[in-house]
């Protein structure tokens, strides 16, 4: 049975990292491989950048080709590091790449901008893979690259691409069954059934590696990560954060949507489908315990587990002529979210208000508050943190929020959140015991 891996853009920063990839691989050959690569280091984000260089109209301009030439230079340096004066061939091809990508911000740079992000930050993971690939093929692993816009296939809904399972299943088993080589293939991106780049949502290269395994009845995901697996909280925040050896689907999915970022929220509903158990490792410590995510919900509750998240805008929507927020108002405002396309990660309504609480993201909040302040009395607070816990005690609640003023909460028997302002929280949390 094939197994499934998964390296993060951390996992291939440079080419140190690449060179790492080999016996991690290796090691694994007892059976088919399909392997999903994301961007290196934060190629996306640089894309990004780079995007709104294209759309500002100045991608004639100095800022736009000193990204481009950076980011061009980055990987020529990675193909150096690798292979010294033998990286011609493969530069060539990187070039080649970059030069398409030009061509996609020439083109598509009037489009709506979710069309044009999806055709142009796919290059992050076209240009990793190329890389790995060769490498992997010149330190004797056979490995066919493979585009994965050509096998997941989705829906025209850009920036969050919705799956047709049927073409991608078919897609999927005619290229990447039974093969005793490593397939290679890109995380986070598909394509449409007319040629178009999709992207599955910001991180969704978690979800690339379901779907390889839920079609192809795969016995394991691997995700290699920095980590040695999933911990109660983000280490990074946290001084006390544990490791989460065992963890069922149903609270890793619970804790993939309140943000938490070591798992995609799509990554887990595939894997249950056919029971295929998902194991986090890490690629700095292979031999360390993992975390392991399959049916067993035993160990759900063992820990409290507790989320951020930063740069959130707070919208308390009120009627202007003073009538209740009913189903009909809370209907037609989740419906403007819909439409614009924006995630709440809190909701909450009384009689008069329905309050939510969304990433700020400009280019897809301003539509909604523009829309929501014509037909309602619309306030908006910035500048805040959002913090969920799982599985509280009323004590742990209590001591999280000292000496923090909650602008909004919602509750229920498993899951609190409390909404504060960010220069209100500290820099490092503690969990209490």
């Amino acid at each position: 049975m094939t197994t499934v891996f998964k390296f993060g853009g951390a996992s291939i920063k440079n080419a140190d990292a690449i060179r790492h990839l080999t016996p991690l691989i290796e090691a694994h050959r007892d059976r088919p491989l399909v392997v999903v690569v994301s961007a290196m280091g934060k190629t996306t984000n640089a894309l990004e950048a780079l995007l709104a260089d294209a759309r500002d109209g100045n991608r004639g301009g100095d800022g736009y080709q000193e990204r481009l030439a950076s980011l061009k230079a980055s990987h020529r340096e990675v193909a150096d590091a690798l292979f010294g004066g033998e990286a011609d061939s493969l530069k060539s091809r990187l070039d080649a790449l970059f030069d398409e990508l030009d061509e996609q911000h020439r083109h598509y740079r009037d489009s709506p901008y979710p069309e044009h992000y999806d055709q142009t930050v796919c290059y992050g993971e076209l240009l990793s893979t190329t890389l790995v690939a060769e490498w992997l093929n010149r330190q004797g692993v056979e490995t066919e690259w493979l585009d994965a816009r050509e096998l997941i296939i989705t829906d025209e809904q850009h920036q969050d691409a919705n799956l047709n399972w049927s073409a991608t299943t078919d897609a999927i088993r005619k290229r990447a069954g039974g093969e005793d080589r490593v397939l290679l293939t890109q995380g986070f991106i598909g394509g449409t059934s007319g040629g178009a780049s999709t992207t599955l949502g910001r991180e969704g290269s978690d979800f690339s590696a379901a779907i390889f395994a839920h079609c192809l009845d795969a016995a394991e995901v691997v995700i290699w990560k920095d980590v040695p697996g999933l911990f109660n909280a983000d280490p990074r925040r946290f001084d006390n954060a544990v490791q989460l050896k065992r963890l069922s689907y149903a609270e890793t999915i619970e804790l993939a949507w309140h943000g938490a970022k070591v798992i995609h929220p799509k990554t887990l509903g595939p894997l249950k489908q056919k029971a295929i158990p998902l194991t986090v490792r890490s690629f700095e410590t292979p031999d360390a315990p993992p975390s392991v995510i399959d049916a067993d919900t035993r160990f759900d509750t063992e820990h409290p587990s507790c989320i951020l998240r930063d740069d959130q805008v707070l919208l308390e929507v009120k009627s202007k002529d003073f009538s209740f927020m009913d189903e009909p108002r809370q209907h037609d405002i989740l419906g403007r979210l819909v439409e614009a396309g924006v995630h709440a990660n809190l909701i909450d309504g009384s009689a008069m208000q329905f309050t939510l609480c969304c990433d700020n993201k400009p280019e897809r909040l301003q539509p909604l508050t523009d829309s929501l302040d014509a037909d309602y009395a619309l306030e908006r607070q910035e500048g805040l943190t959002l913090l969920t816990v799982r599985h509280p005690s009323e004590s742990l609640l209590e001591r999280l929020s000292e000496g923090r003023d909650i602008l909004a909460e919602r509750r229920n028997a498993t899951t609190t959140q409390r909404l504060f302002r960010t220069d209100e929280c500290p820099e490092t949390w503690h969990i209490p015991d």
